[in-house]
């Protein structure tokens, strides 16, 4: 929200003011601005979506850069967006069986552009050079969460 009960909202040549306003038609209006917004975030874009199955325990999403000593991940990317989901507790088991995920065996996720992604990959990880994927033949850096807000 900013300053004297507006916000200000812009998606390339897309902007607008929102007045605060207690009204059921005017939060109408302001909802459907947000399915707008999303959909043209959506339209013309590419989205690479990872699950990750140990964020509901350590916070931290893991982002691959390197698998086998070659560039890969977020370093090869052609993806606009990402959306990194977070699966629950509940939800691991889908880890080694391949089934049709429900609602709760998600926790939430994140859709983060591609340039931001790569930015905080290099200056707010918790950790680099931490293994991962098949075999641990990969190598990536662990994200908090709540950096990607």
């Amino acid at each position: 929200m900013g300053h004297g009960g507006r916000s200000f909202f812009s998606l390339s040549s897309l902007s607008f003011v929102v007045e605060y306003n207690s009204d059921f038609r005017h939060d109408l209006r302001i909802g459907l601005m947000g399915e707008l917004l999303l959909g043209k975030l959506l339209s013309n874009t590419t989205v690479e979506v990872k699950l990750d199955f140990g964020t509901y325990r350590t916070g931290n999403f893991y982002i691959e850069y390197s698998s086998r000593g070659r560039p890969s991940g977020i370093a090869t990317t052609e993806a606009d967006y990402w959306v990194l989901i977070a699966a629950s507790e509940k939800g691991c088991r889908h880890k080694e069986n391949e089934v049709f995920m429900e609602e709760d065996d998600i926790l939430y996720l994140v859709t983060i552009s591609t340039k931001r992604l790569k930015d905080l990959c290099r200056t707010k990880y918790e950790r680099k050079d931490v293994p991962g994927g098949d075999e641990n033949t990969s190598r990536g850096v662990l994200i908090k969460a709540v950096d990607l807000l």
